[in-house]
């Protein structure tokens, strides 16, 4: 197959014939009409990813998040850039062709990313409704706090709320799903709606959820949040898309590559 052939492939698995106007999802490098000796799925294509990449003999690497520092990859500010013109090098010299699947993934007939995170956790079933309310056996936020290191390969996670406090009815917002997708207020309206206990979140900002919570805390209502960071909380759904591309691309091999978090903990 070749990267053009990849891309469409993938994109009619996710939506069908529908397309999107405007997108990320674009092949950030390469030609699309390289022939592909090998895949690559990840969360980020970092400079180790794409070192990995070249030893295990794949030139197309599928990624989530950007290459190149900003949301759309825009790269005009990088003219003089010495790191990225290292990367560059990097990418080109091995013939790497490197595209980002973002939107499709997440406006694909089930969210990708969600469904790799639920593989990952083991609670396919426990979904109420939309891809954003579980329900689960009665633990405390510790429990389920340390059920979620050892899932997802942590080794120290932050918690807001009592660790002791029970937990059965859970919210989950990937990635910068807990940033509200435009609307601040969403997850704490979620919360509130849906008569969370526990919210497990990518991304945070202070002042909104992580306040909310804090509050919560503070005048005795059980309420609690686990944040997991971005990368975490996205890394699985690119693990599991190694295993549902391969048959999609039959004869060509797909590995997964974990980029891993980009934070050193002291």
């Amino acid at each position: 197959m070749f990267v053009q052939e990849v891309i469409d492939t993938i994109i009619t698995d996710s939506c069908g014939d529908f397309r999107l106007e405007k997108t990320c999802d674009k092949l950030i490098c390469g030609n699309p009409d390289t022939k592909v000796t090998g895949i690559v799925t990840t969360y980020m294509a970092t400079v180790d990813v794409i070192k990995q990449a070249v030893a295990c003999r794949a030139n197309m690497i599928i990624t989530h998040e950007p290459t190149f520092y900003t949301g759309k990859d825009i790269n005009d500010w990088l003219d003089s850039d010495e790191l990225f013109a290292a990367k560059k090098k990097l990418i080109e010299e091995n013939e790497i062709a490197i595209w980002r699947y973002h939107d499709y993934m997440h406006r694909a007939k089930t969210d990708r990313i969600y469904d790799g995170f639920m593989h990952e956790i083991e609670w396919d079933r426990k979904l109420l409704q939309n891809n954003r309310v579980y329900e689960i056996n009665e633990v405390t936020l510790e429990e389920l706090a340390e059920y979620l290191k050892q899932k997802l390969s942590m080794s120290t996670i932050q918690i807001v709320g009592n660790p002791h406090m029970k937990c059965t009815r859970v919210g989950i917002l990937l990635g910068g799903g807990s940033l509200g997708l435009g609307r601040e207020q969403m997850p704490m309206e979620l919360m509130r709606e849906e008569k969370l206990d526990v919210m497990i979140c990518g991304e945070i900002m202070e002042w909104t959820l992580c306040a909310y919570v804090n509050d919560a805390t503070m005048l005795g209502l059980n309420k609690g949040m686990i944040v997991l960071g971005h990368e975490r909380s996205e890394e699985a759904g690119m693990k599991y898309m190694a295993h549902w591309l391969a048959p999609l691309v039959e004869g060509t091999m797909v590995t997964f590559i974990d980029a891993k978090e980009p934070f050193t903990y002291l």
